[in-house]
């Protein structure tokens, strides 16, 4: 159900903002990439707050009353680390992985979703 994981992915982005993660980005990629309806994606200045964050978004989104993550992947270096919630799938990647890697340009053609305000609005056409 889309709405109720934009609303996740919501939260997810607003728990990371909570830790100053920088510029968080909340991506419909559903209609074109079948096996999740949005991505997450943040970043941070050291690998400190890359964990500080992640930590940060499975704790507001546990208290919610929403999933856990079905998988982590990325704690032992701490550059991305990746929370698949099958519905929604959150990027926490420290600054230059996020530039090199770009998944911004390369999901450039999906719309975003507005997070910063407490509904879920989105940009979709």
């Amino acid at each position: 159900m889309a709405d109720q994981s934009d609303r996740w992915a919501v939260l997810a982005a607003q728990a990371a903002s909570s830790k100053k993660a920088l510029d968080p980005v909340v991506l419909a990629v559903g209609e074109v990439l079948a096996i999740t309806d949005s991505f997450v994606i943040v970043s941070a200045t050291n690998t400190r707050q890359v964990r500080t964050i992640a930590d940060e978004i499975e704790r507001q989104v546990h208290e919610a009353g929403g999933p856990k993550p079905l998988r982590v992947e990325g704690l032992d270096d701490l550059h991305w680390v990746l929370l698949d919630y099958g519905d929604f799938v959150v990027h926490v990647f420290l600054q230059e992985t996020r530039e090199y890697y770009e998944l911004e340009r390369l999901w450039s053609d999906v719309p975003r979703i507005e997070w910063e305000e407490s509904s879920v609005r989105s940009s979709r056409a």
